[in-house]
């Protein structure tokens, strides 16, 4: 049997408030949940990795080259010289300068694809994993440790980052299957687990989605091939 994170505290609150505040804020009765929800969730999950209490920023680069990577494929503070000859810092991806799509796919079996397109007139750093929680959800999907890139997945003005959704097992194996209407999908920032900024409230198909416990997600990576491999 798996074992799940409990939701952070934090960014729960923002991924409750980004629902309300778009209009799609009701609640689900019957979506199914691993274990009785609480009214706060207090714990975190820890970082992987030995990640926790690490700043995932590299040293500065010089002006106009971007910083050195951090650990954990996320970068640090990186910039690109503008047309006045300063250096403009890149920005997290998220919902106020991206567009969110959730496709499910025929192949593989039981899976869904999440694309993000960088809207905005900067780059932008996909960091980590997307935090999905479908309707009241209140347990986080475990990310696929193996999907981990070597680098942080950034995107220019226009292109697309995408990851991978396992809903469920294909043999059946999955408990608490249940099927989700609504969908929100949180960004982490540059360290593990901290509120990325907006959310995004990507539409599902009328019929929904069903998932069960086997529900995991990859990181965010460069290329759909790769984001369905897992």
């Amino acid at each position: 049997m798996r074992k799940y994170h409990a939701l952070p505290v934090t960014l729960l609150a923002a991924l409750a408030l980004t629902a309300c505040q778009d209009g799609t804020g009701t609640k689900d009765e019957g979506a199914a949940r691993p274990e009785p929800a609480s009214a706060a969730v207090t714990a975190t999950h820890p970082a992987e990795d030995g990640d926790s209490g690490k700043a995932a920023g590299g040293t500065t680069g010089t002006q106009g080259t971007s910083g050195a990577t951090g650990t954990d494929g996320t970068s640090g503070a990186t910039g690109e010289k503008s047309a006045n000859g300063t250096t403009a810092p890149r920005v997290s991806c998220n919902g106020s300068n991206t567009t969110v799509t959730a496709q499910p796919v025929r192949r593989p079996l039981n899976h869904m694809l999440l694309t993000v397109k960088n809207t905005g007139s900067t780059m932008c750093d996909l960091t980590y994993y997307p935090v999905l929680r479908f309707d009241e959800m209140q347990w986080v999907p475990r990310p696929i440790k193996d999907s981990k890139p070597q680098a942080v997945t950034t995107l220019a003005p226009g292109e697309s980052g995408y990851a991978g959704v396992s809903l469920s097992a294909a043999d059946g194996s999955g408990e608490w299957g249940t099927t989700g209407h609504r969908l929100t999908v949180g960004f982490q920032g540059r360290t593990p687990d901290s509120d990325g900024g907006t959310s995004a409230l990507p539409a599902l198909p009328a019929k929904g989605v069903y998932y069960d416990s086997t529900l995991t997600v990859t990181y965010w990576l460069r290329d759909m091939d790769d984001a369905l491999t897992y």
